[in-house]
Protein backbone atom coordinates (compact mmCIF):
# COMPACT_ATOMS: atom_id res chain seq x y z
CA UNK A 1 0.00 0.00 0.00
CA UNK A 2 1.27 3.83 -0.69
CA UNK A 3 1.94 6.21 1.84
CA UNK A 4 -1.15 8.38 2.65
CA UNK A 5 -2.00 11.44 4.53
CA UNK A 6 -5.33 12.60 5.26
CA UNK A 7 -6.61 15.29 8.01
CA UNK A 8 -9.92 15.91 9.12
CA UNK A 9 -10.94 18.77 11.67
CA UNK A 10 -11.87 17.89 15.42
CA UNK A 11 -14.90 19.06 16.29
CA UNK A 12 -13.91 22.66 15.01
CA UNK A 13 -10.88 22.79 17.07
CA UNK A 14 -9.10 23.40 14.13
CA UNK A 15 -6.84 19.85 15.21
CA UNK A 16 -5.24 18.32 12.22
CA UNK A 17 -5.45 14.19 12.62
CA UNK A 18 -3.29 12.83 10.59
CA UNK A 19 -2.33 9.56 9.15
CA UNK A 20 0.50 8.64 7.17
CA UNK A 21 2.59 5.93 6.31
CA UNK A 22 2.04 2.41 5.14
CA UNK A 23 -0.09 -0.72 6.19
CA UNK A 24 -3.54 -1.44 8.05
CA UNK A 25 -5.50 1.72 7.78
CA UNK A 26 -7.56 1.36 11.39
CA UNK A 27 -4.12 0.89 12.68
CA UNK A 28 -2.72 3.57 11.27
CA UNK A 29 -5.70 6.04 13.06
CA UNK A 30 -6.11 4.18 16.05
CA UNK A 31 -1.99 5.42 16.46
CA UNK A 32 -2.73 8.88 15.49
CA UNK A 33 -5.36 8.90 17.96
CA UNK A 34 -3.80 7.48 20.76
CA UNK A 35 -0.52 10.17 20.09
CA UNK A 36 -3.38 12.87 19.74
CA UNK A 37 -4.22 11.87 23.64
CA UNK A 38 -1.02 11.37 24.65
CA UNK A 39 0.64 14.83 23.21
CA UNK A 40 -2.30 16.62 25.22
CA UNK A 41 -3.84 17.77 21.74
CA UNK A 42 -6.94 15.49 22.17
CA UNK A 43 -7.93 16.60 26.14
CA UNK A 44 -9.89 14.57 28.77
CA UNK A 45 -13.26 14.83 27.73
CA UNK A 46 -13.23 16.11 24.22
CA UNK A 47 -16.19 14.57 22.20
CA UNK A 48 -14.89 13.12 19.12
CA UNK A 49 -16.98 13.61 15.70
CA UNK A 50 -19.19 10.69 14.67
CA UNK A 51 -17.50 7.69 13.01
CA UNK A 52 -19.48 8.50 9.79
CA UNK A 53 -18.45 12.49 9.70
CA UNK A 54 -15.09 10.84 10.61
CA UNK A 55 -14.83 8.37 7.66
CA UNK A 56 -15.87 11.11 4.85
CA UNK A 57 -13.36 13.30 6.33
CA UNK A 58 -10.44 10.81 6.05
CA UNK A 59 -11.94 8.89 2.79
CA UNK A 60 -12.10 6.02 5.38
CA UNK A 61 -14.89 3.17 5.23
CA UNK A 62 -17.17 3.46 8.37
CA UNK A 63 -16.39 0.03 9.67
CA UNK A 64 -12.67 1.15 9.90
CA UNK A 65 -13.78 4.19 11.91
CA UNK A 66 -16.17 2.41 14.30
CA UNK A 67 -13.79 -0.76 14.85
CA UNK A 68 -10.84 2.10 15.35
CA UNK A 69 -13.10 3.60 18.57
CA UNK A 70 -14.40 0.66 19.42
CA UNK A 71 -11.19 -1.05 20.18
CA UNK A 72 -9.50 2.57 21.79
CA UNK A 73 -12.46 2.24 24.17
CA UNK A 74 -11.69 -0.99 25.22
CA UNK A 75 -8.18 0.29 25.81
CA UNK A 76 -9.30 3.12 28.23
CA UNK A 77 -8.41 5.87 25.75
CA UNK A 78 -11.71 6.20 24.78
CA UNK A 79 -15.43 6.87 26.93
CA UNK A 80 -18.48 5.61 24.86
CA UNK A 81 -21.93 6.38 26.54
CA UNK A 82 -25.40 6.31 24.85
CA UNK A 83 -26.19 9.75 24.13
CA UNK A 84 -23.09 11.25 24.69
CA UNK A 85 -21.23 9.93 21.79
CA UNK A 86 -17.37 9.33 21.98
CA UNK A 87 -15.24 11.11 23.88
CA UNK A 88 -11.30 10.96 25.27
CA UNK A 89 -11.68 9.39 28.53
CA UNK A 90 -11.02 11.45 31.92
CA UNK A 91 -7.92 10.74 33.17
CA UNK A 92 -4.83 12.83 34.89
CA UNK A 93 -3.71 15.30 31.89
CA UNK A 94 -0.44 14.16 30.16
CA UNK A 95 2.72 14.99 31.64
CA UNK A 96 4.65 17.19 28.99
CA UNK A 97 7.73 14.68 27.85
CA UNK A 98 11.34 15.77 28.98
CA UNK A 99 13.92 14.89 26.23
CA UNK A 100 16.64 13.33 28.30
CA UNK A 101 17.94 9.38 28.12
CA UNK A 102 15.54 6.85 29.74
CA UNK A 103 17.40 4.60 32.41
CA UNK A 104 15.76 1.96 33.86
CA UNK A 105 15.34 3.69 37.23
CA UNK A 106 12.93 6.11 35.07
CA UNK A 107 10.60 3.23 33.85
CA UNK A 108 7.08 4.01 35.04
CA UNK A 109 6.01 1.62 37.21
CA UNK A 110 2.26 0.90 37.35
CA UNK A 111 0.09 2.22 40.23
CA UNK A 112 -2.21 -0.64 41.27
CA UNK A 113 -0.26 -4.46 41.02
CA UNK A 114 -2.98 -7.65 39.99
CA UNK A 115 0.07 -9.28 38.97
CA UNK A 116 -0.06 -13.03 41.08
CA UNK A 117 2.92 -14.66 42.83
CA UNK A 118 3.03 -12.97 46.15
CA UNK A 119 1.10 -12.13 49.47
CA UNK A 120 1.17 -8.31 50.21
CA UNK A 121 4.70 -8.11 51.87
CA UNK A 122 3.46 -5.76 55.00
CA UNK A 123 1.56 -8.32 56.94
CA UNK A 124 4.95 -10.62 57.22
CA UNK A 125 4.57 -11.29 61.12
CA UNK A 126 7.76 -9.48 62.42
CA UNK A 127 7.02 -10.17 65.78
CA UNK A 128 6.76 -13.33 65.57
CA UNK A 129 9.51 -14.21 63.36
CA UNK A 130 11.51 -12.26 65.49
CA UNK A 131 10.34 -14.37 68.64
CA UNK A 132 11.54 -17.43 66.87
CA UNK A 133 14.63 -16.17 65.63
CA UNK A 134 15.61 -15.36 69.32
CA UNK A 135 14.33 -18.59 70.63
CA UNK A 136 16.04 -20.75 67.48
CA UNK A 137 19.37 -19.06 67.93
CA UNK A 138 19.30 -19.44 71.92
CA UNK A 139 19.14 -23.21 71.33
CA UNK A 140 21.33 -23.25 67.92
CA UNK A 141 24.20 -26.33 68.34
CA UNK A 142 27.46 -25.58 67.36
CA UNK A 143 27.33 -27.33 64.17
CA UNK A 144 24.28 -25.11 62.93
CA UNK A 145 27.04 -22.60 62.45
CA UNK A 146 29.62 -25.00 60.09
CA UNK A 147 29.20 -25.44 56.62
CA UNK A 148 25.86 -27.04 56.39
CA UNK A 149 24.24 -30.33 55.28
CA UNK A 150 22.65 -30.70 52.06
CA UNK A 151 20.06 -32.28 53.50
CA UNK A 152 18.93 -29.36 55.14
CA UNK A 153 18.75 -28.93 58.87
CA UNK A 154 17.32 -31.90 60.87
CA UNK A 155 15.11 -29.27 63.40
CA UNK A 156 13.49 -28.09 60.03
CA UNK A 157 13.04 -31.61 58.01
CA UNK A 158 11.59 -33.26 61.57
CA UNK A 159 8.96 -29.82 61.89
CA UNK A 160 8.16 -30.33 58.32
CA UNK A 161 7.32 -34.22 58.42
CA UNK A 162 4.67 -33.46 61.10
CA UNK A 163 3.09 -30.29 59.74
CA UNK A 164 3.00 -31.65 55.97
CA UNK A 165 1.43 -34.91 57.39
CA UNK A 166 -1.11 -33.55 60.06
CA UNK A 167 -2.10 -30.40 57.49
CA UNK A 168 -1.47 -32.09 54.12
CA UNK A 169 -1.85 -35.62 54.50
CA UNK A 170 2.15 -36.61 52.98
CA UNK A 171 3.57 -39.72 54.37
CA UNK A 172 6.90 -38.68 54.85
CA UNK A 173 9.93 -38.97 57.40
CA UNK A 174 12.09 -36.23 57.75
CA UNK A 175 14.96 -38.36 56.18
CA UNK A 176 12.90 -38.21 53.02
CA UNK A 177 13.27 -34.31 52.99
CA UNK A 178 15.42 -32.44 51.27
CA UNK A 179 15.78 -28.50 51.93
CA UNK A 180 16.11 -26.18 49.06
CA UNK A 181 15.63 -22.35 48.04
CA UNK A 182 12.76 -22.51 46.62
CA UNK A 183 10.39 -24.80 44.01
CA UNK A 184 12.54 -23.84 41.35
CA UNK A 185 15.78 -24.71 42.82
CA UNK A 186 13.89 -28.29 43.46
CA UNK A 187 12.90 -28.08 39.84
CA UNK A 188 16.09 -27.41 38.65
CA UNK A 189 17.95 -30.87 40.73
CA UNK A 190 14.78 -32.85 40.13
CA UNK A 191 15.62 -32.24 35.80
CA UNK A 192 19.05 -33.26 36.78
CA UNK A 193 18.91 -36.07 37.97
CA UNK A 194 15.56 -37.29 36.58
CA UNK A 195 16.49 -36.22 33.18
CA UNK A 196 13.62 -35.99 30.00
CA UNK A 197 11.08 -35.40 28.46
CA UNK A 198 8.42 -33.96 30.65
CA UNK A 199 4.98 -33.74 30.42
CA UNK A 200 3.13 -31.03 31.88
CA UNK A 201 -0.17 -29.30 32.08
CA UNK A 202 -0.68 -26.65 29.41
CA UNK A 203 -1.65 -23.63 31.76
CA UNK A 204 1.46 -23.10 33.98
CA UNK A 205 4.46 -20.71 34.59
CA UNK A 206 6.59 -20.10 31.54
CA UNK A 207 9.57 -19.72 34.17
CA UNK A 208 9.13 -23.51 35.08
CA UNK A 209 9.30 -24.34 31.55
CA UNK A 210 12.35 -22.50 30.91
CA UNK A 211 14.00 -23.63 33.57
CA UNK A 212 13.55 -27.02 32.79
CA UNK A 213 14.57 -26.58 29.18
CA UNK A 214 17.61 -24.75 30.02
CA UNK A 215 18.46 -28.21 31.70
CA UNK A 216 17.96 -30.05 28.44
CA UNK A 217 14.52 -31.24 29.94
CA UNK A 218 11.73 -30.60 27.27
CA UNK A 219 8.12 -30.49 28.13
CA UNK A 220 5.14 -31.28 26.26
CA UNK A 221 1.69 -29.95 27.15
CA UNK A 222 -1.51 -31.63 28.68
CA UNK A 223 -5.07 -30.61 27.77
CA UNK A 224 -6.82 -28.90 31.07
CA UNK A 225 -10.03 -28.99 31.38
CA UNK A 226 -12.67 -27.98 34.73
CA UNK A 227 -11.49 -31.47 36.15
CA UNK A 228 -7.41 -30.43 35.88
CA UNK A 229 -5.03 -31.86 33.82
CA UNK A 230 -5.86 -34.21 31.04
CA UNK A 231 -3.66 -37.16 32.74
CA UNK A 232 -5.10 -40.10 30.00
CA UNK A 233 -2.45 -38.15 27.49
CA UNK A 234 0.69 -39.44 29.50
CA UNK A 235 2.54 -41.82 27.08
CA UNK A 236 5.62 -44.81 28.32
CA UNK A 237 7.72 -41.88 26.96
CA UNK A 238 7.11 -39.28 29.41
CA UNK A 239 9.79 -39.56 32.79
CA UNK A 240 8.04 -37.25 34.50
CA UNK A 241 4.55 -35.13 34.55
CA UNK A 242 4.52 -31.88 36.39
CA UNK A 243 1.47 -31.43 37.87
CA UNK A 244 -0.03 -28.62 40.36
CA UNK A 245 -3.23 -31.16 41.58
CA UNK A 246 -4.68 -29.19 44.32
CA UNK A 247 -5.19 -25.81 42.86
CA UNK A 248 -4.58 -25.86 39.15
CA UNK A 249 -2.21 -22.53 38.15
CA UNK A 250 -3.43 -20.47 36.45
CA UNK A 251 -7.22 -21.92 35.91
CA UNK A 252 -7.92 -22.97 39.12
CA UNK A 253 -9.67 -26.30 39.01
CA UNK A 254 -8.36 -29.09 41.25
CA UNK A 255 -7.60 -32.36 39.68
CA UNK A 256 -10.84 -34.98 39.66
CA UNK A 257 -10.19 -37.94 42.12
CA UNK A 258 -10.39 -40.58 39.38
CA UNK A 259 -7.61 -38.44 37.81
CA UNK A 260 -5.24 -38.90 40.93
CA UNK A 261 -5.59 -42.18 40.83
CA UNK A 262 -5.09 -42.47 37.32
CA UNK A 263 -1.76 -40.35 37.59
CA UNK A 264 -0.54 -42.55 40.32
CA UNK A 265 -1.09 -46.04 37.69
CA UNK A 266 0.62 -44.26 35.30
CA UNK A 267 3.76 -43.96 36.86
CA UNK A 268 3.86 -47.24 38.98
CA UNK A 269 2.79 -48.90 35.30
CA UNK A 270 5.68 -46.76 33.52
CA UNK A 271 8.20 -46.24 36.73
CA UNK A 272 7.43 -42.62 35.90
CA UNK A 273 7.38 -39.96 38.39
CA UNK A 274 4.78 -37.15 39.84
CA UNK A 275 6.40 -34.07 40.70
CA UNK A 276 3.41 -32.34 42.68
CA UNK A 277 3.81 -28.38 42.56
CA UNK A 278 1.55 -27.88 45.88
CA UNK A 279 2.01 -24.01 45.28
CA UNK A 280 -0.78 -22.34 47.99
CA UNK A 281 -2.18 -25.84 48.86
CA UNK A 282 -3.20 -24.49 52.25
CA UNK A 283 -5.74 -22.24 50.93
CA UNK A 284 -8.74 -23.27 50.06
CA UNK A 285 -11.66 -21.17 51.04
CA UNK A 286 -14.90 -23.10 50.52
CA UNK A 287 -13.78 -26.76 52.44
CA UNK A 288 -11.27 -28.22 54.37
CA UNK A 289 -8.15 -28.38 51.56
CA UNK A 290 -7.77 -31.98 49.53
CA UNK A 291 -4.50 -33.76 50.43
CA UNK A 292 -1.55 -33.93 48.93
CA UNK A 293 -1.68 -36.79 45.61
CA UNK A 294 1.92 -38.13 47.33
CA UNK A 295 -0.46 -39.46 50.16
CA UNK A 296 -1.60 -41.78 47.57
CA UNK A 297 1.98 -43.02 47.00
CA UNK A 298 5.16 -41.93 48.07
CA UNK A 299 7.41 -43.57 46.14
CA UNK A 300 6.42 -42.43 42.91
CA UNK A 301 5.26 -38.83 43.50
CA UNK A 302 7.96 -35.59 44.69
CA UNK A 303 6.33 -32.98 46.38
CA UNK A 304 7.34 -29.78 46.04
CA UNK A 305 6.30 -26.94 48.62
CA UNK A 306 7.89 -23.66 49.70
CA UNK A 307 6.85 -20.48 51.79
CA UNK A 308 6.65 -17.99 49.59
CA UNK A 309 2.93 -17.61 49.35
CA UNK A 310 2.36 -18.17 52.93
CA UNK A 311 4.92 -16.27 54.49
CA UNK A 312 7.44 -14.73 52.02
CA UNK A 313 9.26 -15.39 48.84
CA UNK A 314 12.30 -13.33 50.12
CA UNK A 315 13.36 -16.40 52.59
CA UNK A 316 13.90 -18.76 50.14
CA UNK A 317 13.14 -21.75 52.04
CA UNK A 318 11.53 -24.68 50.20
CA UNK A 319 11.21 -28.58 50.48
CA UNK A 320 11.17 -31.45 48.31
CA UNK A 321 9.57 -34.81 49.75
CA UNK A 322 11.14 -37.63 47.78
CA UNK A 323 10.83 -41.20 46.97
CA UNK A 324 13.38 -42.97 49.12
CA UNK A 325 15.09 -43.53 46.10
CA UNK A 326 15.75 -40.19 44.71
CA UNK A 327 17.17 -39.02 48.12
CA UNK A 328 20.88 -39.37 47.72
CA UNK A 329 21.12 -38.72 44.09
CA UNK A 330 19.31 -35.01 44.95
CA UNK A 331 21.72 -34.35 47.77
CA UNK A 332 24.79 -35.76 44.87
CA UNK A 333 23.47 -33.21 43.06
CA UNK A 334 22.42 -30.19 45.29
CA UNK A 335 26.90 -30.31 46.12
CA UNK A 336 28.55 -30.30 49.33
CA UNK A 337 28.88 -26.21 48.63
CA UNK A 338 25.74 -25.46 46.88
CA UNK A 339 24.26 -22.26 48.08
CA UNK A 340 22.43 -23.10 50.75
CA UNK A 341 19.43 -21.52 52.09
CA UNK A 342 20.12 -20.16 55.72
CA UNK A 343 20.75 -22.39 58.43
CA UNK A 344 19.40 -19.57 61.02
CA UNK A 345 16.29 -19.16 58.82
CA UNK A 346 15.89 -22.74 58.70
CA UNK A 347 16.53 -23.23 62.40
CA UNK A 348 13.47 -20.37 62.86
CA UNK A 349 11.38 -21.67 60.65
CA UNK A 350 11.51 -24.76 62.45
CA UNK A 351 10.74 -22.96 66.10
CA UNK A 352 7.99 -21.01 63.69
CA UNK A 353 6.12 -24.23 62.82
CA UNK A 354 6.48 -25.94 66.06
CA UNK A 355 5.47 -23.11 68.29
CA UNK A 356 2.30 -23.09 66.42
CA UNK A 357 3.11 -19.55 64.75
CA UNK A 358 3.13 -20.94 61.29
CA UNK A 359 -0.66 -22.43 61.30
CA UNK A 360 -1.82 -18.94 63.08
CA UNK A 361 -0.25 -17.06 60.17
CA UNK A 362 -1.86 -19.53 57.32
CA UNK A 363 -5.25 -19.00 59.35
CA UNK A 364 -4.69 -15.11 59.15
CA UNK A 365 -3.48 -15.32 55.55
CA UNK A 366 -6.46 -17.64 54.48
CA UNK A 367 -8.92 -15.30 55.99
CA UNK A 368 -7.57 -12.04 54.90
CA UNK A 369 -7.41 -13.99 50.61
CA UNK A 370 -10.65 -15.38 51.12
CA UNK A 371 -11.60 -11.46 52.02
CA UNK A 372 -9.94 -10.67 48.98
CA UNK A 373 -11.61 -12.88 46.48
CA UNK A 374 -15.25 -12.05 47.56
CA UNK A 375 -14.76 -8.30 47.49
CA UNK A 376 -13.58 -9.30 43.65
CA UNK A 377 -16.47 -11.38 43.17
CA UNK A 378 -18.71 -8.74 44.68
CA UNK A 379 -17.18 -5.86 42.42
CA UNK A 380 -17.58 -7.93 39.13
CA UNK A 381 -21.08 -9.05 40.16
CA UNK A 382 -22.00 -5.27 40.42
CA UNK A 383 -20.06 -3.60 37.69
CA UNK A 384 -19.56 -6.17 35.10
CA UNK A 385 -21.81 -9.23 35.80
CA UNK A 386 -20.93 -10.85 32.22
CA UNK A 387 -17.13 -11.34 33.73
CA UNK A 388 -17.30 -15.00 35.25
CA UNK A 389 -14.60 -15.94 37.86
CA UNK A 390 -13.54 -19.48 37.35
CA UNK A 391 -12.37 -22.29 39.20
CA UNK A 392 -12.71 -22.75 43.60
CA UNK A 393 -12.58 -20.68 45.89
CA UNK A 394 -8.65 -20.91 46.17
CA UNK A 395 -5.04 -19.81 46.41
CA UNK A 396 -3.73 -15.93 45.97
CA UNK A 397 -5.51 -15.11 42.44
CA UNK A 398 -8.74 -15.67 40.09
CA UNK A 399 -9.34 -16.18 36.25
CA UNK A 400 -11.93 -14.04 35.36
CA UNK A 401 -13.23 -15.61 32.47
CA UNK A 402 -12.95 -12.68 28.93
CA UNK A 403 -15.75 -12.89 25.87
CA UNK A 404 -13.28 -14.32 23.21
CA UNK A 405 -11.11 -12.03 21.41
CA UNK A 406 -10.82 -9.26 24.44
CA UNK A 407 -8.40 -10.92 26.24
CA UNK A 408 -5.15 -7.77 25.20
CA UNK A 409 -6.97 -5.27 24.79
CA UNK A 410 -8.09 -5.67 28.61
CA UNK A 411 -4.41 -5.81 29.32
CA UNK A 412 -3.33 -2.76 27.80
CA UNK A 413 -6.38 -0.93 28.89
CA UNK A 414 -5.42 -1.75 32.59
CA UNK A 415 -2.18 -0.87 31.44
CA UNK A 416 -2.82 2.72 30.46
CA UNK A 417 -4.84 3.18 33.65
CA UNK A 418 -1.92 2.09 35.65
CA UNK A 419 -3.01 -1.21 36.22
CA UNK A 420 -0.49 -4.10 36.10
CA UNK A 421 -2.19 -7.27 35.31
CA UNK A 422 -2.09 -10.35 33.31
CA UNK A 423 -3.79 -12.41 30.46
CA UNK A 424 -4.31 -15.96 30.44
CA UNK A 425 -2.35 -16.56 27.49
CA UNK A 426 0.55 -15.42 29.10
CA UNK A 427 0.31 -18.91 30.56
CA UNK A 428 -0.35 -21.12 27.85
CA UNK A 429 2.27 -23.59 26.94
CA UNK A 430 3.91 -22.48 23.47
CA UNK A 431 3.18 -26.61 22.19
CA UNK A 432 -0.55 -26.02 23.07
CA UNK A 433 -0.83 -23.20 20.36
CA UNK A 434 -2.61 -25.91 18.16
CA UNK A 435 -4.73 -29.48 18.97
CA UNK A 436 -6.42 -31.94 16.75
CA UNK A 437 -9.52 -32.75 17.56
CA UNK A 438 -12.07 -34.83 16.03
CA UNK A 439 -9.75 -34.41 12.41
CA UNK A 440 -9.80 -30.00 13.21
CA UNK A 441 -7.43 -28.25 14.36
CA UNK A 442 -7.99 -25.66 17.11
CA UNK A 443 -6.65 -23.52 19.45
CA UNK A 444 -6.99 -24.44 23.13
CA UNK A 445 -6.55 -20.89 24.28
CA UNK A 446 -9.57 -18.94 26.23
CA UNK A 447 -9.19 -15.35 26.70
CA UNK A 448 -8.83 -14.11 30.36
CA UNK A 449 -7.11 -12.03 33.25
CA UNK A 450 -5.11 -13.53 35.88
CA UNK A 451 -5.90 -11.07 39.10
CA UNK A 452 -3.38 -11.24 41.71
CA UNK A 453 -5.51 -10.29 44.92
CA UNK A 454 -3.26 -10.88 47.63
CA UNK A 455 -0.36 -8.53 46.75
CA UNK A 456 -1.74 -5.12 47.16
CA UNK A 457 -1.79 -3.33 50.58
CA UNK A 458 -5.22 -3.12 52.62
CA UNK A 459 -5.80 0.82 51.63
CA UNK A 460 -4.93 -0.05 47.67
CA UNK A 461 -7.13 -2.92 47.00
CA UNK A 462 -10.21 -0.59 46.44
CA UNK A 463 -9.15 1.45 44.05
CA UNK A 464 -7.19 -1.73 42.08
CA UNK A 465 -10.46 -3.33 41.96
CA UNK A 466 -12.25 0.11 40.31
CA UNK A 467 -9.72 0.43 37.87
CA UNK A 468 -9.63 -3.45 37.03
CA UNK A 469 -13.84 -2.99 36.17
CA UNK A 470 -12.94 -0.30 34.18
CA UNK A 471 -10.38 -1.90 31.78
CA UNK A 472 -12.71 -5.19 31.55
CA UNK A 473 -14.72 -5.45 27.87
CA UNK A 474 -18.11 -4.32 27.88
CA UNK A 475 -20.99 -6.63 27.09
CA UNK A 476 -20.76 -7.69 23.65
CA UNK A 477 -23.95 -5.89 22.10
CA UNK A 478 -26.42 -8.33 20.40
CA UNK A 479 -26.71 -9.55 16.82
CA UNK A 480 -28.57 -6.97 14.69
CA UNK A 481 -32.05 -8.68 13.86
CA UNK A 482 -32.27 -9.84 10.09
CA UNK A 483 -33.78 -7.80 8.03
CA UNK A 484 -37.85 -8.84 7.52
CA UNK A 485 -38.12 -10.24 3.62
CA UNK A 486 -40.08 -8.49 1.07
CA UNK A 487 -43.40 -11.15 0.40
CA UNK A 488 -42.72 -13.39 -2.64
CA UNK A 489 -44.06 -12.32 -5.77
CA UNK A 490 -47.07 -14.25 -6.52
Amino acid sequence: MNSWVNSAEILGSDLPLELSGTGNRRALLMDALREAVRSGRLAPGTRLPPYRSLAADLGLARNTVADAYAELVAEGWLAARQGSGTRVAERAAPVTPVHRPRTPERVARPVHDLVQGQPDPSVFPRTAWLASARRALAAAPDDAFGPGDPHGRPELRRALAGYLARVRGVRAAPDRIVLCSGAAHGLRLLAEVVGGPWAAEEYGLPFHRELLASHGVGTRPLGVDADGARVDGLTRHDRAVLLTPAHQFPTGGPLHPERRAAVVDWARATGGLVVEDDYDGEFRYDRQPVGAVQGLDPEHVVLLGSVSKSLSPALRIGWMVLPQRLVAPVVAAKGEREPFSSATEQLTLADFIESGAYDRQVRRMRQRHRRRRDQLVAALHARAPHVRVTGISAGLHAVLELPPGTERSAVRAAAWQGLAVEGLGDYLHPGAEHRTVAGASVVPHRDGLVVGYATPAESAYPEALDVLCRSLPPVSPPPAPAAPQPPAAP
